[in-house]
């Protein structure tokens, strides 16, 4: 040992005849050291970062780890969104903070379940140092598949276009759901998970502001403390996007929709929801639950049984790994644990602002507006060779406009719907017309407002309780030709889109301008039916937008054969 130190004392005391490499030597292995305690920290530091270390070493949250791989952002860290991404020194005093909470209670084993995170970046230190919300995101196409609770499965695919929007409406792109995020929203949650929200907020471009509160809820707005108010932002409707866990009826239907589940066999998709669903102490219990899967058929569909065994052995290897990686009994989380507030089916969602009962003081309504971030859904069967979207692009009419119209369109539909939608079962679900979709009628919507009592009461005074005028045919006389005066009411119909600076320049409101014609020229040639654009417009394939009855129709020809006199 004495030894050993004469010599440490050697290399960095050297004596004065020491040669000059003995005398750099110890600052040499100073400055390695240096070096080689850097390189160190900075590979700890990324190995702390990691989404391994944060799963499996600091603190063991399965639910947390597991469905973190298989969401979409997989390769991105823990520390990205819960940390923020910033310079080191604020990394560090935010990482001492957040593992003060989070090791303590792996230490003291007094987490709280499910686990909730409280304490999260806001999404501007978050999600937009990857996501730039001044970019604008085109519209996307999106589709359902969805699998009946019948005997055969019945497919059907139902098509939506996602309104993405977004970026600067300098830019004059400040529109659809991203719109919330170029905008100053903010709201007021009386609950943690912020799915009651009784009070919002719009600021506008001069700095007033429009508020919106609750029709049902007898909430007092002037209890509100300016610092509890929430600035909406990304996380505010993406709050599960890393951490998603299916509910087994989506889940189901995606493994039927990918082939995971053999959908010949019979009732698979009402048999394999049910195996998931359930209250287990032990995952024992519930993979005996989903193993019912076999005698349960060979009971009672012995030849499907016979025909498809395999098929269904299969499908409880499937339906147990859906399990173990989105059901975690010991820290009691589940699909319904956490609602995920990107959508409008199983929790609220979208419909905690946008469920038609937010009123401002001159009942003005958040939006309740079925194409405001979607297109209207479209049901599509397999025997179906084409599907139609409808892309609204015209002037919609001013009964369309009015903040309220989807909470009360059921109550005010009348005959004159018939100008642009077809309307065959009325609030069905057949799919034959526009007005019975089964993409909007074909559930119960829960969260929706649309049976909100003093939202009925409020907008019973608003709604025109006058009957709709019903079309006038004026004949035409005998030996009398016909003018405009006896067909002006026919143009009514047309007025939602040609009436003062209507589409194409095409003014129907009066016979000047009517003869005026369009862009386009004349729409009128007197004389000339045949080639007057108003009535090929009538004639072609696919059908104009707006229809005229049969009888009106020829009462134009005559008008515009005979001279197409006032």
């Amino acid at each position: 040992m004495k030894k050993k130190g004469n010599w440490i004392k050697k290399i960095f005391l050297p004596p004065a005849e020491a040669s000059t490499g003995m005398k750099l030597l110890p600052y040499g292995i100073i400055i390695f050291l240096i070096i080689a305690a850097g390189l160190f920290s900075t590979e700890a530091w990324a190995y702390t970062n990691t989404i391994d270390f944060c799963g499996t070493t600091c603190h063991t949250m399965p639910p947390q780890y597991i469905t973190h791989l298989n969401s979409d952002h997989a390769r991105v860290t823990c520390e990205d969104c819960h940390l923020g991404r910033a310079e080191l020194g604020t990394q560090i005093i935010r990482k001492i903070e957040y593992s003060w909470q989070t090791g303590s209670a792996m230490v003291l084993n007094n987490y709280e379940y499910p686990i909730i995170a409280r304490n999260m970046r806001p999404a501007r230190d978050v999600c937009e140092t990857c996501h730039y919300p001044q970019v604008f995101s085109n519209d996307t196409l999106i589709d359902f598949k969805h699998y009946a609770q019948d005997e055969n499965n019945t497919e059907t695919t139902t098509y939506l276009i996602m309104k993405t929007g977004g970026g600067s409406e300098r830019e004059g792109l400040g529109f659809g759901i991203h719109w919330h995020i170029e905008n100053p929203v903010l709201f007021y949650p009386t609950d943690e998970r912020m799915q009651e929200i009784p009070y919002i907020r719009v600021v506008n471009k001069d700095g007033s502001f429009t508020e919106f509160v609750d029709t049902e809820l007898d909430f007092d707005v002037s209890q509100i403390k300016e610092d509890e108010l929430v600035n909406m932002d990304c996380m505010s409707c993406h709050n599960r996007t890393a951490h998603f866990i299916e509910y087994p009826d989506q889940a189901v239907q995606n493994m039927l929709a990918r082939g995971e589940i053999n959908k010949d066999i019979p009732y698979i998709r009402n048999y394999a929801v049910t195996a998931l669903k359930g209250n287990f102490e032990t995952y024992d219990d519930a993979r005996a639950n989903i193993e019912k899967l076999l005698p349960n058929y060979e009971q009672n569909f012995p030849i499907a049984y016979a025909k498809y065994r395999a098929d269904l052995e299969a499908t409880i290897e499937v339906l147990w790994k859906y399990y173990q990686e989105n059901v975690f009994i010991d820290q009691e989380m589940r699909w319904d644990t956490h609602p995920d507030n990107s959508q409008h089916l199983t929790s609220p969602g979208c419909f905690r602002c946008h469920d038609g009962k937010h009123l401002s003081n001159e009942n003005e309504a958040v939006r309740l507006e079925c194409n405001l971030c979607h297109s209207i859904p479209v049901v599509s069967r397999p025997e179906d060779f084409v599907t139609n979207i409808e892309i609204s692009t015209g002037i919609e009419p001013s009964s369309h406009k009015d903040t309220n119209w989807i909470t009360v369109h059921h109550v005010v539909v009348d005959n004159t719907c018939e100008n642009c939608h077809t309307m065959g079962d009325p609030g069905g679900s057949s799919n034959t017309s526009f007005c019975s979709n089964s993409g909007c009628h074909g559930q119960a919507w829960e969260y929706a407002g649309f049976d909100a009592p003093r939202l009925r009461q409020i907008l019973s005074a608003l709604i025109e309780s006058s009957p709709t005028p019903e079309p006038i045919e004026v004949p035409v006389q005998e030996g009398i030709p016909p003018s405009y005066t006896n067909i002006s009411n026919s143009f009514t119909v047309c007025l939602s889109c040609h009436a003062a600076g209507g589409l194409g320049g095409v003014n129907l409101s009066s016979y000047e301008s009517i003869m005026q014609g369009g862009d386009n020229g004349a729409i009128i040639i007197p004389g000339d039916a045949e080639n007057s654009l108003l009535v090929v417009t009538q004639q072609t394939e696919p059908p104009h937008f707006g229809q005229f009855t049969n009888q009106q129709l020829e009462q134009i020809i005559a008008w515009i054969n005979a001279g197409a006199q006032e």
